[in-house]
């Protein structure tokens, strides 16, 4: 059984989802006016996470991630570059994808930006007219009355009797403790520039929640499963995306909500004028490992705060080098010995790793599940009591664990590192029993691969050509 903990209900519910073997999943995107930051990828690697442990626990996800690269913020800074939105967004967005692929985030089945779904957002506000949710102000603004949508405020737990409705809020960001009318089309401004699309109440641009809505609806239908983002944008982005879609479409938006806590650093909220403020890129120039800020970002469970500490960092990647220093030692093995039972105990292991993992994601608990397995295995490998079997499933449970951390082998999403392992494991049992002729096969497979075998007084070694 696998439960989330729903922001819906404020409780576990045991997930089941609406077509039996898939899952459809939405995730909050980045607003590309600017180098993410570690505050972002908290979030991604969370997403990367669920995803990953779906995929594990053999559902088909169809994953998508929306781009906003249309907001105050994105025109505020393409005006002050005197640059195009789309030259100015295009930028954003590619070094977006550059850090996806540093981090080994699954990339998403589909990426829609903003810009690209005006049409099919004019169609929703269209609907929401016809049904009596909207009203026109003077500059061509189109509102969202929130007064005529009775579960508004369900999600965030809010009071629908003390929101000041009829106040009308044009911002795309604005404060927690704020429940008002919202808008879904903005009329064009001035200071604005160029930046518009002609629609039946006039020129002008979507709103920010309306992107959201039209685009996981688009490729997930009205109804999907999962929807993800930090605890910020429960109210009111998330708030106001139920809202405008089940007044439109008339029918459920989405059966599990699940937030991520915020990110602090060295027990601070990050910020620039704190000077805590870091991007991926400025972690890495100074100097630590992908895969250590990777493991530092998954490590805390997605519903606490995490504390992003560089002394964390340096302990991920002790933990990481443990779990690579571990398969180095069983990649080694070539004579066969007697121990205990090391398949029994991997797949012991895979199970309660799984089973933790299945509990709202409890990633810590996994952890432990896990480096207490490699302890023992270590103890074992010490006392050459790992035969050739042995490591063979050693290497196939880290390669299933990896699955999931991403951080052991040189790639998690297409390297065919598994078969290389298990290519290695026969080619050593072969060389054990004097099948010279085996072996030697083994190794022109291996070539063809790109591999490159070193037979040394300690083993054998692997690296690419």
């Amino acid at each position: 059984m696998i439960k989330f903990y729903n922001t819906k209900s404020r409780k576990r519910e045991e997930f089941i989802p609406i077509d039996e073997g898939k899952v459809g999943l939405y995730t909050c995107g980045p607003t590309v006016y600017d180098f993410a930051h570690i505050g972002n990828f908290r979030a991604y690697i969370f997403e990367d996470l669920l995803r990953r442990f779906l995929s594990l626990s053999g559902f088909e996800v169809y994953h998508i991630m929306n781009i906003t690269d249309i907001d105050d913020k994105t025109i505020r800074r393409s005006i002050e570059e005197n640059r195009s939105l789309q030259d100015f967004t295009d930028e954003y967005v590619k070094s977006f994808h550059e850090d996806v692929e540093t981090l080994r985030l699954l990339p998403a089945h589909e990426y829609p930006r903003a810009t690209e779904f005006i049409p099919q957002m004019l169609d929703m506000v269209g609907q929401l007219e016809e049904k009596g949710f909207t009203y026109i102000t003077q500059d061509g603004s189109v509102f969202f009355k929130i007064s005529e949508f009775d579960n508004y405020g369900s999600l965030a737990k809010l009071d629908p009797d003390q929101l000041r409705s009829g106040e009308r809020v044009e911002n795309d960001e604005y404060g927690k403790e704020e429940g008002r009318d919202f808008a879904l089309w903005k009329g064009h401004k001035d200071s604005e520039s160029n930046v518009s699309w002609e629609s039946p109440w006039g020129n002008g641009r979507p709103g920010w929640h309306l992107e959201c809505s039209a685009m996981s609806t688009h490729y997930l239908g009205n109804h999907f499963d999962i929807h993800c983002g930090g605890v910020d944008n429960i109210f009111p982005h998330h708030e106001n995306e139920i809202a405008q879609s089940c007044a439109a479409t008339g029918e459920e938006f989405v059966n599990y909500w699940l937030h991520n806590e915020h990110l602090l650093v060295e027990s601070q909220k990050m910020s620039k004028s704190e000077g805590n403020f870091y991007t991926l890129r400025q972690l890495l120039e100074m100097g630590y490992s992908p895969e250590s800020l990777r493991y530092t970002l998954i490590s805390t469970h997605y519903r606490q705060k995490l504390n992003f500490t560089f002394d964390k960092i340096k302990s991920s990647q002790k933990c990481v080098n443990k779990l690579r220093e571990l398969k180095r030692r069983a990649l080694l093995i070539d004579i066969d010995a007697e121990g205990k039972d090391v398949e029994k105990l991997s797949s012991d292991m895979l199970g309660k790793f799984q089973e933790k993992l299945g509990d709202d994601l409890n990633i810590s608990g996994a952890l432990g599940e896990l480096f207490v397995w490699v302890n023992d295995i270590f103890s074992q490998l010490d006392n050459n009591e790992v035969s050739v079997s042995g490591a063979g499933s050693i290497l196939s449970t880290l390669n299933t664990v990896d699955l999931v951390l991403c951080v052991i082998n040189d790639t998690c999403n297409d390297e065919p590192s598994e078969e290389i392992d298990v290519l290695i494991i026969a080619r050593n049992d072969a060389r054990a029993n004097m099948d010279w002729s085996k072996a030697d096969e083994i190794r022109d497979k291996l070539d063809a691969l790109g591999v490159v075998l070193e037979d040394t007084q300690g083993g054998t070694i692997w690296k690419r050509k």
